[in-house]
């Protein structure tokens, strides 16, 4: 081999560290922004009257809320983070890391109400079991990802699949109440956040091959119709229940049809083979660890992580 061949090689390797390492660090950004806009808008949801479920009404009753503001301020963040994740590794390895999500949701939670009771009574050891199982997993399946941009009549099966997916959750939902509702309407939010990653993903190549690209293909136009749908989907969940019933859902469901996503559309791989077993039990690990952290007493409130009153809304003891 020559000086100049191992050389390229060496650049070429150092390049896919590079990409690597700051779509890991975009990606947790995503995460942290993503769960403070979760306790944000949980908070601003539980204001709200029940009989407002699934109505526009609910989102012109919010937007005049402060803290529902501030919550979507940070979805824009994470929004800008997701996209720069997206545009440097595949969705495979940027939506698993979501799911750290979920402790950091509860963690926020407990410290906006400056609540270091429910700190000590969170379960930390199936908080480092989830994490620690999320890494493990990303390292033995190595996600990587063949394209940056999918064929339109893959996106066309895609899509329709998609649409059956969340007409048969929201049907279902509508004629539920109370927890299972908002379980179904977190996946259902779950597929559209998959979805918008999926999108965005195309958009961010499309963006790669100039403006002019990027603002005449349709993928741009989808990921915020998409985003506006999972976010409304997710107003609701967030309504319908408590935290513990729609976000394990949302950041498992997500993780987990990402990355069918990423393997329909964009020929991304998984390690195969014998290295299924250790995917496999770093899954359940993950599972796990969200159960025991669901069954945690900051989110196992039956009102969710708000406890509502006539004018305020408290993050409950």
């Amino acid at each position: 081999m020559t000086p100049l061949h191992e050389a390229s090689i060496h650049v070429h390797l150092h390049t896919i560290g590079v990409h690597t390492l700051l779509c890991v660090l975009f990606a947790l950004l995503t995460a942290g922004s993503n769960a403070c806009a979760a306790v944000l808008q949980r908070k601003a949801a539980a204001q709200v009257s029940s009989d407002r479920s699934m109505r526009i009404s609910l989102i012109a009753d919010l937007i005049r809320r402060r803290v529902w503001l501030a919550g979507i301020g940070m979805v824009i963040v994470a929004a800008v983070a997701q996209a720069a994740a997206l545009a440097t590794g595949p969705i495979a390895l940027v939506q698993p890391i979501f799911i750290i999500e979920l402790p950091v949701t509860l963690v926020l939670a407990a410290l906006a109400n400056h609540n270091r009771a429910a700190l000590r009574q969170l379960p930390w050891t199936a908080i480092a079991l989830t994490t620690a199982s999320l890494g493990a997993g990303l390292a033995v399946a190595q996600p990587s990802g063949a394209i940056d941009s999918a064929q339109n009549t893959s996106w066309v099966l895609v899509l329709l699949a998609s649409a059956l997916f969340e007409a048969v959750l929201i049907i279902t939902a509508t004629g539920a109440k109370g927890e299972p509702r908002a379980a179904l309407l977190g996946l259902a939010a779950a597929c559209g956040y998959a979805l918008t990653a999926a999108l965005m993903k195309n958009a961010m190549a499309d963006l790669g091959e100039g403006a002019v690209q990027f603002f005449t293909n349709w993928h741009i136009y989808a990921t915020a119709a998409v985003g506006v749908g999972s976010l409304f989907l997710l107003q609701n969940a967030l309504q319908a229940g408590s935290l513990v019933a729609s976000q394990p859902m949302l950041t498992v469901g997500d993780a987990l049809i990402s990355i069918s996503y990423g393997v329909t559309l964009y020929s991304e791989g998984l390690r195969d083979g014998w290295w299924l077993v250790p995917e496999i039990v770093a899954l359940a690990a993950i599972i796990v660890g969200c159960v025991q952290i669901a069954k945690s007493p900051l989110a196992a409130e039956t009102s969710g992580l708000a406890t509502e009153t006539a004018s305020t809304v408290l993050l409950s003891s």
